[in-house]
């Protein structure tokens, strides 16, 4: 079913002195418009938007805002997420934590990034130094610690193939490391999904990489920008909508009910690409969240199958 955070009218107010002391921290505005930083191009405003630049300070604003009991949303690079129309109440973190390290030893390589990084743009470094693990991950629009928690993956890899550790802050601001293995990955999932660690905060991330010959990886990585681009749409659109049902594919049952390029206001859904999105110019989330319901409504109706959400619904103001 579809997850809406806050779609009820929220009685937050925000403090002045919260507002302060996150100034103090990173470079904080009040009422900013999240149409501007998602791939969307849609949402209302965050009552304060705090643009922190290391783990440090994302850890900092975080704990601040608990401090004055106001809501935090993590916003990674814009992608993967529909905000609401009437945006987000309490605190927007812009996590542009960015700090990597890289440390090579015989062959294979632990690297250490902050969760703010471009996976894409890590995935074309390291291939273009020759290291091979993430190769695939060139084409994911968000950022690492969105990968986190949700495992992302295409070309029939994953985060969790090559995730050492990450470390989190936690429900109650105390640090901590998790493996692999507790971090419970599954197909587009992870405990932060399954609300296993509520509050949970990715910090940073560990991975393994191997050493690879780059003009190999460099090679892999433009047959999978061509591949990705004469199957996916340009434009405004947050990626894929709906998870791939077990054995099946999202796209595909939209497309059997007879939605590819179904439009609801100036939301459309994508002619090129089904379970794609898309904002043709001013659309609203409640276009876009009417088009979901419509597309689950027909794909159960059809063939008994629940699509779920791979876009996350933040905020209020859907319907």
């Amino acid at each position: 079913m579809t997850k809406v955070w806050q779609e009820a009218a929220s009685t937050e107010v925000m403090d002045e002195r919260l507002i302060d002391e996150l100034r103090n921290i990173a470079p904080t505005k009040t009422d900013e418009p999240l149409s501007r930083h998602t791939t969307f191009g849609i949402g209302g405003p965050a009552d304060a938007f705090v643009t922190v630049r290391s783990a440090q300070e994302l850890a900092r604003a975080v704990m601040m805002a608990r401090e004055f009991a106001a809501s935090v949303f993590i916003l990674g690079a814009g992608s993967n997420v529909l905000v609401g129309d009437r945006g987000i109440r309490g605190v927007v973190i812009d996590n542009q934590a960015k700090g990597v390290t890289l440390a090579p030893d015989d062959g294979v390589a632990r690297l250490t990034a902050e969760s703010g990084v471009s996976f894409a743009a890590l995935a074309r470094q390291v291939a273009r130094e020759g290291w091979a693990g993430i190769e695939w991950a060139a084409g994911i629009p968000g950022t690492l610690g969105g990968a986190v928690v949700y495992n992302a993956g295409a070309y029939e890899g994953c985060l969790a193939d090559v995730l050492v550790s990450a470390t989190l802050l936690n429900g109650g601001n105390a640090t901590k490391t998790l493996t692999n293995a507790e971090l419970g990955f599954s197909y587009r999932n992870s405990i932060l999904t399954h609300g296993e660690c509520t509050g949970c905060v990715v910090l940073s991330v560990e991975l393994a990489l191997t050493r690879g010959d780059a003009a190999t990886l460099v090679a892999k990585v433009a047959e999978y920008d061509r591949m990705r681009l004469a199957a996916q749409p340009r434009g405004r659109n947050s990626g894929s909508t709906f998870k791939n049902p077990p054995g099946d594919h999202a796209w595909r049952l939209i497309d059997a009910v007879g939605l590819r390029g179904h439009r609801i206001g100036n939301a459309r859904i994508s002619e090129k690409h089904s379970n794609f999105f898309e904002n043709l110019g001013e659309a609203r989330a409640a276009d876009v969240a009417a088009l979901m319901r419509e597309a689950q409504r027909r794909v159960k109706e059809q063939f008994r199958i629940e699509l779920e959400n791979e876009v996350e619904l933040a905020g209020e103001g859907f319907e």
